[in-house]
């Protein structure tokens, strides 16, 4: 059978598939004072970051519209896989299943599922690269959408930024009771839980904090040397090296990808942050 995966533009691509035919990123919008750009393939993370550093008010983001996803599913394929961002942190997911709604509406019927990755950035990327693998064992598109979601339950998501300021500032880190964060020195460990941002600890620092974290996954994740580890970063190749050699030390993995981040996740993530997930 013959498919696509359609992405939003807050799931970053390993190099080799960001000109497969299998793939699409549906681009949201960034807005940084009167600074307007969809998070494409020209996307400029330095050019972004110094803009962000500049601006006194607080980077924005925009989902993409329905009619923008309903075109990415007009394919001469047989099967449509959609991952977006959680859902409890952005309006594409709602956009992508009304974009799939229009599209049964003009087209008539076709296998489309949309997947609430309940994570972001690697943890979207994570679920679109199991779903290839499924579909190329020959699964049914049922079967892809059934292991697909259990594996979205069953996967992991941890980051610790050096700045939050955006994620508080735009309300995401309205379910986090007890951010203690009065420092910049103090680092809290933070996870995606069902799809909301939730804090885990804090170290004083961002080495111990990623050491931290390392313990946590370790500990939390079960059977880590059949699953594919991912750590993004942004503007922070050396720190990501770091954070790969923290896990490496206590477990093995049965893959690792390194990825930079793309627009939405610089601007969540700001300057130096890390996403890990499992």
């Amino acid at each position: 059978m013959s498919y696509k995966i359609v992405v939003d533009s807050c799931c970053e691509l390993p190099e080799e598939f960001k000109k497969d035919s299998r793939f699409e990123r549906v681009p949201l919008g960034l807005e940084v004072g009167d600074y307007h750009i969809l998070d494409d393939d020209d996307f400029n993370q330095k050019s972004f970051l110094a803009k962000v550093a500049a601006c006194p008010t607080c980077p924005k983001s925009s989902c993409p519209s329905p009619e923008r996803f309903m075109n990415a599913y007009n394919a001469d394929v047989d099967n449509i896989y959609v991952v977006t961002l959680s859902a409890k942190l952005s309006g594409s997911y709602n956009s992508a299943v009304l974009g799939a709604n229009l599209y049964h509406e003009q087209f008539g019927e076709k296998n489309i599922h949309v997947f609430d990755s309940e994570s972001a950035s690697c943890g979207e990327t994570q679920i679109a690269l199991k779903v290839m693998e499924l579909e190329e064992a020959g699964l049914s598109f049922e079967e892809v959408v059934e292991q697909g979601e259990k594996y979205r339950d069953e996967m992991h998501t941890y980051f610790v930024l050096d700045n939050l300021e955006t994620l508080r500032k735009n309300g995401r880190l309205s379910n986090v009771k007890a951010l203690v964060a009065s420092t910049l020195s103090i680092k809290p460990i933070m996870i995606s839980d069902g799809g909301q941002i939730a804090q885990q600890g804090q170290c004083i620092g961002m080495k111990k904090a990623l050491a931290k974290l390392a313990e946590y996954l370790v500990a939390e994740v079960p059977d880590l040397q059949a699953k594919r580890l991912m750590i993004t970063h942004c503007n922070a190749p050396e720190r990501a090296e770091h954070m790969k050699a923290l896990l490496e030390k206590k477990a093995t993995f049965k893959d690792v990808i390194i990825l930079d981040t793309a627009g939405i996740s610089s601007m969540y993530a700001n300057d130096g942050g890390i996403i890990v997930t499992c």
